[in-house]
């Protein structure tokens, strides 16, 4: 199904997300990892790839990032990432701020991003039903 392209859409987590859509998920460096599984494949096939991921790490960073530091998963395949904080859309200048979580002000979603980020008028907090 996967290798055939006949996945439109595919959901993933990641460790890092760029703003140009790169995606890592698989690896990090000197921690003991089975294989990378089938997440390039899964972002090889689909075009519409969407995050679901943490905003920042355990230490306080972004996890959004204007270049990955982690080994790549895929290349500028990532069209939308969703967090704890913030639904992000991938385009050509950067991330573009579409909803914010409810509570969760522009301020701190800026502050907790390190990739270029667009915000364009009011943005709406995510509908939660």
């Amino acid at each position: 199904m996967i290798r055939a392209q006949k996945v439109d859409l595919t959901i993933l987590g990641a460790m890092e997300v760029s703003e140009n859509g790169d995606i890592a998920n698989w690896k990090i460096p000197g921690k003991m990892v089975k294989g990378m599984g089938g997440a390039m494949d899964l972002v090889a096939s689909a075009e519409n790839i969407i995050v679901a991921m943490m905003h920042i790490n355990k230490a306080g960073e972004s996890k959004i990032l204007k270049k990955c530091t982690l080994p790549l998963t895929g290349v500028g395949c990532v069209k939308k990432v969703v967090t704890e904080l913030a639904v992000l859309e991938v385009t050509p200048n950067g991330f573009r701020l579409v909803e914010r979580a409810p509570g969760v002000s522009v301020e701190e979603i800026i502050k907790a991003t390190a990739a270029q980020l667009i915000v364009d008028g009011e943005i709406p907090e995510m509908a939660i039903d």
